[in-house]
């Protein structure tokens, strides 16, 4: 089957509009990622200038030629804005139009007038600058854990590379138009046949994007604490589940804190829950400042947190906790012109085992924070065996004296 560049084109026009359409519905499911909105009109505006220029040889190439180029580059220009926007970058009005009035201003030049294959590589240029731009702007953004950007960077680069590439190659391989005719042209004809497909592929590897993103987003929300941007209770215990797992394997030293920020109901009584949640994010932000990057910190409750300190000694945990509460009653003498003097006891409890339960030290780290707490607050307690044993002692007492107060009213 013979498919001419007069049928891609059509195909083309119709590929391009439904392609736009299907983004802006899209779009309107969710317009919290107005990147796709851009990328749409990107499909529609590519389609109407694909239009002008199947009108090659019945309209002035005042329209078929400058025009159709013009909104061409404005086309690629929208998707390099999208690509932005997308990675909540601002948009740049004067490089959404800056191809289509140097492709016009070109256009315009005596020398260039009869230069068609001058004219020709300056628009190849032209695309293949906003092409690598829009794969640029994803590159930028590989910090986000989103696969798709792969594919869609490697297609825009490659893409942008063949338009780049395309006056050259046509010089040299042994395709050219059949009387003098330009639509006959073989080379045309790969050219729009990759376009097109291009322009499916690039399509839905976008859609990909946004709807990862929006995925990535809600797992996120699920896992992460919305007031300190640390994970909360369920991330907390699903991720030191992993580390129990690595720890069967390869044991080494842990330490588990449980840090409680003392007086908090009265910091709120005082000073207002708003200013309360400002104590919340100091602590969360001044606790990653004092633990590693491979330390695990977590909310799981309201004013209580916990950490799991891999290979690390008793020693080094206890200062690492000792680091949390000295920099935190720094930070928190005074929040928003108020003098709050927060302050935090926190509970150490380190685990030299093979086997690694983090329920069971935090029970345990809780032991010690109740110690810390009984004894003056704003202090660091590591639990020890006597320690548990002498709350585990505590805990039973109250059972026996009601026992024998039962036993000495049954005799009465």
């Amino acid at each position: 089957m013979n498919l001419d560049v007069n049928t891609l084109f059509m195909v083309t026009i119709y590929v391009e509009a439904i392609l736009g359409l299907l983004l802006l519905f899209a779009w309107a499911q969710n317009m919290a990622i107005r990147a796709v909105a851009w990328w749409g009109f990107g499909h529609l505006i590519r389609a109407a200038s694909i239009v002008l220029f199947g009108m090659y040889g019945s309209a002035p190439e005042l329209i078929t030629i400058d025009l159709a180029n013009a909104l061409l580059f404005t086309a690629f220009a929208i998707t390099w804005t999208g690509a932005r926007v997308f990675d909540g970058r601002p948009v740049e009005p004067v490089y959404l139009v800056t191809g289509a009035v140097l492709w016009l201003l070109v256009c315009r030049l005596p020398l260039l007038t009869d230069a068609i294959e001058m004219r020709a590589m300056i628009a190849s240029g032209i695309i293949t600058t906003y092409t690598w731009l829009t794969a640029y702007e994803f590159w930028r953004g590989r910090n986000e854990a989103l696969v798709s950007r792969w594919p869609a960077i490697f297609m825009l680069f490659a893409h942008g590379a063949l338009f780049l590439l395309r006056t050259p190659l046509a010089a040299v391989l042994p395709w050219s138009p059949t009387n003098n005719d330009i639509f006959g042209s073989v080379w045309l004809t790969v050219l729009s046949f990759e376009a097109l497909l291009f322009t499916i592929s690039i399509a839905f590897i976008l859609l990909a994007m946004a709807k990862e993103r929006t995925e990535l987003r809600h797992r996120t929300a699920a896992m992460v604490d919305p007031l300190t941007g640390i994970p909360n209770r369920r991330a907390f215990l699903q991720e030191a589940g992993v580390i129990a797992k690595r720890h069967s394997s390869n044991p080494r030293p842990t330490a588990v804190l449980l840090v409680d920020l003392d007086h908090f109901k009265t910091i709120n009584d005082r000073f207002g829950h708003a200013l309360g949640d400002r104590v919340l994010e100091i602590f969360a932000a001044t606790t990653l400042e004092s633990v590693r990057t491979s330390d695990l910190i977590g909310r799981i409750g309201g004013e209580e947190f916990a950490a799991v300190l891999s290979d690390t000694s008793s020693e080094r945990a206890l200062a690492v906790a000792e680091r949390i509460r000295e920099a935190f009653a720094k930070a928190a003498q005074e929040v928003d012109g108020r003098p709050v003097c927060a302050t935090v006891s926190i509970g150490v409890v380190h685990c030299d085992g093979e086997v690694l339960d983090v329920p069971e030290l935090l029970a345990q780290a809780d032991q010690a924070l109740y110690c810390a707490k009984e004894n003056g607050r704003n202090r660091v307690e590591i639990a020890s065996l006597e320690m548990l044993l002498k709350r585990k002692d505590e805990a039973q007492a109250p059972s026996t004296t009601a026992l024998a107060s039962t036993a000495s009213q049954s005799a009465a």
